[in-house]
Formats: structure tokens, sequence, C-alpha cells
């Protein structure tokens, strides 16, 4: 049995390497659309070790700042629309300027989608010791005065941070426009702001609390994800099972290629991640880089995004952040 299972693993890698050869990816490489540092930095270094094997070399990562995403999307809608080595470093954040249109006319709709590197997810956070324990508490207090809770997070207003709590306000029938909510200028302010009693919610995301779990300093009141989390979140219910199924905010981390690309070298693209998420290795390199698995590919990514720019651009709408 063991021979066998041996026999197939080597088959499926040469027929993956074959297929790579196909397609002529001969320089794999994967852009950054940031200075070094950072989510797009992270999310390179997770396809450069996780499809080493299968390119038998690591892709190289290239940094291209300007406009958090803008100059890439711009020049993979232009010189690079068909180009079968790159892949380009996405984040939900993304998906947000595209709803918004900050990416001026290019949308989802001009890239290909392809795969994910792994997720976070958003979190309800007040002080150890705040009035509200417990989120329905918390909701109760919203949805008797939209202003009654000052609501804080590291992103001007229309920012990643706001919508998750845009999505608990609209839960409760409240409008997002009447929060009281506070933008710092990272996580790290918004946290301190909390502590120092200037906000009350803290609308973060559960990888940063990852050094409070096990402490009274902050509560996580609930996790922004359809299913609980594993260790050390397994105890920290979700918005979904505390009856508020619409308050999902996942934080996805993936890749898409230019629009122009063939299906030979996407298709390519996607066997090589799917092999790579195949891998007990791949799931230690997630944990390693702060993600948990979110492991999709093809058309189940383009799916998934279609439906989240969807719901973004209804919420911006609804907001008057866009026309």
């Amino acid at each position: 049995m063991k021979m066998l299972k041996a026999a197939a693993a080597l088959l499926l890698s040469t027929t993956l390497a074959g297929q790579v050869l196909a397609a002529d990816i001969d320089h794999p490489e994967c852009i950054a659309p940031a200075k070094p540092g950072g989510g797009f930095d992270l999310t390179c270094r997770v396809a450069q070790q996780g499809l080493m094997d299968t390119f038998g070399k690591p892709l190289q990562v290239t940094f291209m700042p300007g406009g958090i995403g803008a100059v890439a999307i711009s020049q993979f809608n232009t010189t690079r629309t068909d180009d079968p080595n790159a892949i380009v470093a996405f984040s939900s954040g993304s998906l947000l300027n595209m709803a918004t249109g900050k990416y001026g006319e290019w949308t989802e709709k001009d890239v290909r989608f392809l795969a994910t590197a792994g997720a976070d997810f958003g979190a309800a956070v007040v002080q150890g010791d705040s009035p509200f324990q417990s989120l329905d508490a918390l909701m109760e207090a919203i949805k008797a005065d939209p202003q009654a809770v000052v609501v804080g997070a590291g992103g001007s207003v229309g920012s990643q941070d706001w919508m998750k709590a845009a999505l608990l306000f609209k839960s409760v029938g409240q409008d997002p426009r009447k929060m009281r909510y506070v933008a710092f200028d990272g996580g790290g302010d918004a946290i301190a702001g909390l502590m120092g009693g200037s906000i009350q919610l803290y609308m973060g995301d559960v990888g940063e609390m990852v050094a409070h779990m096990g402490t009274n300093v902050m509560r996580v009141l609930a996790v922004m994800s359809s299913d609980r989390l594993g260790p050390p979140f397994a105890d920290i219910p979700t918005t979904k099972e505390l009856g508020y199924p619409d308050a999902e905010w996942t934080i996805l981390r993936g890749y898409y290629m230019g629009k122009n690309v063939s299906d030979e070298a996407y298709n390519a693209w996607v066997a090589a991640f799917e092999k790579a998420y195949a891998d007990p290795a791949f799931a230690a390199l997630q944990k390693d880089k702060g993600l948990m698995p979110l492991n999709m590919a093809g058309d189940e990514l383009v799916a998934s995004v279609k439906t989240r720019v969807e719901k973004m651009r209804a919420i911006a709408m609804e907001a008057g952040l866009i026309k």
C-alpha cells in the first residue's frame, strides 16, 4: 500500500511538472504590490516557499508599490495581460478597492483570480473588564442607540476595518453612517486606544489577538467567521452561531493573473496550488505566517470573490461611499 501511495505521489508530481513545462512557465514570479514587509510580501512568501517543489526553484518576488495595488492591476491590464509566469498578490482590501472604484477603471472583472494563500478573520474586541461581556450585550446597546458604543480600528471610514463594524450595525438594523467611529493609523494604535478608553469596541483581526489570548487584558467577543476556529480561538463563538449570519468578514489573501492568460497556464498554476494544499507542509507554512487554512483555487475562488465583491459594493453604496 505504501508503495502504491508513493507511486501515485510520484505520478502526480510528474504530471504537474509536465503541466508547468507545457504552459511555458519558466520564470515563475510573484508580484507584491507594495514595499517589502506587510501583507502582500507575506502572501508572496507563501507562494515562494509553498510552490518550490512544483517549480524546482523558489518564485522570484518582485515589489511593485503604488496605490495599494493600483499600479499592479494597471500593468496587468496593459503590458502584461497574458504573462504566464506572473501571479499578483491581493487581499480583501484589494477587493474592496475594486468594489469602490479606487483602482479607476479596473475592477474584479479585469483579472483572473487564481488561488488563496490563507486567511485571517475579523474580530470584535473589548477590554477585559468591559461592561459588554458578550456580543449580544454589545449588539443590544447598538440596537438601542447606534451612538452608544464608540468604535475604532486601524483604517478610515470605508476601509476594511470600518466595513466589519458596518456589518455588525446592519445586522441589528442600524445605519452604519450613524456609527461613532475613530480611525487610527494602525492596529497597534487602535489597541492602545481601546486600552486607554478612547474607544469601547475594536474591530480587529483574530491573528493579532494570539499574543493576548489567555490574559484578562482584552476579550474577543466573537470571531467573524462561519465556523469556529481551532486553538487558541476554539472557545470563541462566531457571529454566525450567535445569530448574526451576515456579520462575517474573512480577510482573504491570494493571487490573481492577467485576464488574457491562456487556460493552459492558468490551469497549471491552479494545479500547482492544489498540489501544495494537499501537502501538510503547506498547512505548517500557513500557521508559521500567521494565516488560517482557507484553500481555494480556480473556479471555487472566482465564485467566492464575486460574492464578496458584490457584498462589499452593496454595503459601500448603502453607506454613501459610492454612487
